[in-house]
């Protein structure tokens, strides 16, 4: 298990720096230009008055932009479906990957055990995810003591908590697709429509409240954001991440009764062929 944890976590090195700090860059811009929100706010709750209400109600309420919660969900909304692409791609591959291109079958030829082999990939996986919201979040609070935001590093950490319990899932998704359809692509673009689906769906559901129904079955209805810095609902982080765990254990289930493909992707077969 620990050579496994440590080969994935090798492989995922890249990505932890890459997707942390580009999301920490864009913390670095976002914070300290909210003094200029603050300095401009008559003007700009004018403007807003102009436009749409349908459009505003998408984007929630925006009379709410000023304040550093506001300000902060306004942007860290969108990141659920920006880091959602590490995620589904990172999910989708942990044992797909590996296994088209052939050389599971390779590693699984030696003395390790699938459990061994599934569970130090996915603690390599869930590490990583860790690392890029550290990263993240570090980003987003370096600035914070020569801002208007008026917010400490401790409160800055909690939306980066729900957006973590929203990757894991969206990762753990991924990985279970992975071991029913029939190629890591299809599982890819499964977890990534549900993903995207989930955040046009929640915000419609402001619009048209009939789409509520539906969007509270979907992982994005419970994502905090900024709103998080007020204090975390932990009923929805934690049913969160027991249902990321609970899809760590299927896709284990799964993995367990999988016949390996020598390489290759699969495909979709009719019956008697």
């Amino acid at each position: 298990m620990g050579t496994e944890f440590r080969y994935t976590l090798n492989r995922f090195r890249g990505q932890i720096l890459g997707w942390g700090l580009s999301i920490a860059a864009l913390g670095l811009f976002l914070v300290p230009f909210y003094d200029v929100f603050a300095e401009q706010k008559e003007g700009l709750l004018q403007l807003l008055e102009s436009y749409p209400k349908g459009l505003m109600a998408f984007f929630g309420d925006m009379t709410e932009f000023f304040s550093p919660a506001g300000y902060l969900d306004t942007y860290l909304s969108y990141l659920p479906v920006i880091v959602g692409i590490f995620a589904v791609l990172g999910g989708s591959g942990l044992l797909a990957g590996d296994e088209e291109s052939g050389r599971l079958d390779l590693v699984l030829a030696q003395p390790v055990g699938r459990t061994a082999l599934f569970f130090g990939r996915l603690a390599a996986f869930v590490l990583t995810t860790v690392g890029i919201m550290a990263i993240s979040w570090f980003g987003f609070s370096v600035t914070l003591g020569s801002t208007a935001l008026e917010m400490t590093w401790g409160q800055m950490a909690l939306p980066f908590i729900t957006l973590l319990a929203q990757m894991l899932l969206y990762g753990m998704l991924a990985l279970a697709l992975s071991l029913v359809l029939p190629s890591r692509r299809l599982a890819a673009s499964a977890a990534g429509l549900v993903l995207v689906a989930s955040y046009f769906l929640s915000s419609l559901s402001r619009i048209n409240k009939d789409l509520r129904v539906v969007a509270q079955l979907l992982p994005h209805d419970y994502y905090q954001g900024g709103k998080a810095v007020a204090g975390l609902n932990l009923t929805w982080l934690f049913g969160l991440l027991a249902a990321s765990a609970v899809l760590a254990l299927l896709a284990w289930v799964l993995f367990l009764r999988r016949d390996i493909r020598v390489s290759g992707e699969g495909g979709w077969r009719l019956p008697g062929r």
